[in-house]
């Protein structure tokens, strides 16, 4: 008898393969009434059992994407569906609906308690300044007394904002004021106000394939059409890039080309001036999540892409919540004043700025030597976690390229292993990682896991890895 952990599983995986179908006759690759592969063909594609594909195909029907023709198969519909189908859950009150759009897998995977924590990109809070940081909210009450009875503005804090626009200027460029920069309650915020500020439904966008999977679920309820960019370890193929945005005009590219989440790559300095090349020819707004900036283990990144940005067409989210303090949850938006404007507007409709009391926290750890300190010994401290797990994995026979900064691996399992029963016993012997479908707006990369080194401690690391490699040989 199939179990309730089963089950859950079970429709995750068709639900997946429902999202990425209907992303692939959304960007065209099917048209009006054009034949989908039959229910065997998809059930290769996306290396699943029959029973599975046809539940995909059954849901899509259901969403007015495809109709089926008796003995014939499943064909493209001629109209397009509503672009806000709903779903109403089994135990709502009558009338209530909610988004079928609305999904977060990896919430869903990192909710989960267990003992080796491999799914949460975060660091580990032993490595944090927290009594430092106490010893500073002291501080900060002594300078801003009326403090907790005072409202930021939505673009945020004004001494915040001139010192990091001095900070990022002297990194990468010497023309940046406060004015052109907004404080977001982290980089996931920017990413929801960024899309609800320029995009439609039904609007092209260009998306790196895998990517953040948290950016999948909010372009994805935004009902955009998202076109796949493969991102490599030497980077992007340009040509691809030039010809997508070429043929489709892409509204944005969202990208994450530094210590990229989840694959560890960095996109090369040549690539970098040539994407704000083709965003100004093609006026495509380049989405530049740069997460992990300071946690390179050997030579310091390129510049951002924009450091290059002359015209405007580049938005830099420049988070600070992953390895500073991650409850404080800080993001700096810097861009033109074209884009920061509406999205000061779009955050004062969110929330109406990020709390102060986070923000005047935060500005004084920044401007202290113990903040410098801090960097330098982290990158030690994860550079040695990166190695014990590089090392325990060895003998799986995996495949992957160490990564030169960022908190995560991203492997290449063997083609017989199934990573969802792989998650599935891991969970049950308390372990998570991340399947590599969550980070694919497609649904693909099957063989794929990713695996964050920054949360669990040295002896954690080492355990798990051989747990995990013990679980993969009994699957």
């Amino acid at each position: 008898m199939e179990s309730l952990e089963d089950g859950l599983e079970e429709r995750r995986r068709y639900v997946r393969i429902r999202d990425a179908l209907a992303q692939r006759i959304a960007g065209g690759e099917w048209r009006a009434h054009d034949k989908l592969p039959s229910v065997r063909q998809l059930a290769a594609q996306y290396e699943v059992n029959r029973l599975t594909a046809y539940k995909a195909c059954r849901l899509l029907q259901t969403d007015g994407w495809i109709y089926a023709k008796e003995k014939s198969g499943y064909y493209v519909s001629g109209d397009e569906p509503a672009p806000e189908s709903a779903a109403a859950p089994p135990d709502a009150p009558e009338g209530l609906r909610v988004s079928g759009r609305l999904r977060n897998e990896m919430f869903d995977i990192q909710g989960i308690p267990v003992a080796y924590q491999f799914s949460q990109a975060l660091i580990d809070p032993n490595l944090l300044p927290n009594l430092y940081m106490s010893e500073y909210v002291k501080r900060v009450f002594d300078l801003y007394p009326k403090l907790i009875g005072t409202y930021a503005t939505a673009q945020g804090d004004e001494e915040l904002r001139e010192a990091l626009a001095g900070r990022m200027s002297a990194d990468m460029r010497d023309d940046l004021r406060r004015d052109d920069l907004l404080i977001t309650t982290g980089a996931q915020q920017a990413i929801d106000l960024i899309s609800r500020t320029f995009l439609r439904s039904r609007d092209a966008i260009l998306i790196e394939r895998p990517t953040y999977s948290a950016a999948i679920a909010i372009f994805r309820h935004q009902g955009v059409r998202m076109l796949p960019v493969d991102i490599r370890p030497d980077g992007y193929d340009l040509a691809q890039v030039e010809a997508l945005m070429r043929v489709h005009r892409p509204r944005l590219f969202y990208m994450n080309p530094t210590f990229h989440n989840p694959t560890g790559y960095t996109v090369p300095t040549a690539q970098r001036k040539r994407l704000v090349e083709l965003a100004e020819r093609y006026r495509c707004l380049l989405v530049e999540d740069d997460a992990f900036r300071e946690m390179y283990f050997e030579e310091p990144p390129p510049p951002p892409l924009f450091a290059y940005d002359t015209e405007g067409w580049v938005v830099y989210l420049r988070s600070y919540s992953k390895y500073v303090a991650p409850g404080l949850r800080i993001c700096a938006v810097a861009g033109h004043r074209t884009a920061i404007a509406p999205l000061v507007t779009a955050k004062s409709l969110a929330d109406n700025g990020t709390p102060l009391v986070n923000q005047k926290i935060f500005l004084h750890y920044l401007l202290s030597e113990r903040m410098r300190q801090h960097v330098e010994k982290l990158r030690t401290a994860l550079q040695i976690r990166r190695d014990i797990m590089e090392e325990e994995l060895c003998a799986t026979g995996w495949q992957w390229t160490t990564p030169r900064g960022g908190l995560n691996l991203w492997l290449r399992t063997n083609e017989d292993l199934e990573v969802e029963a792989l998650l599935r016993e891991s969970l049950r012997q308390s372990l998570s990682f991340v399947p590599g479908a969550i980070c694919d707006p497609f649904g693909g990369s099957a063989s794929h896991i990713r695996l964050s080194y920054a949360f669990a401690n040295e002896s954690l690391v080492r355990e798990g890895v051989r747990r995990l490699a013990a679980i993969a040989r009994t699957i």
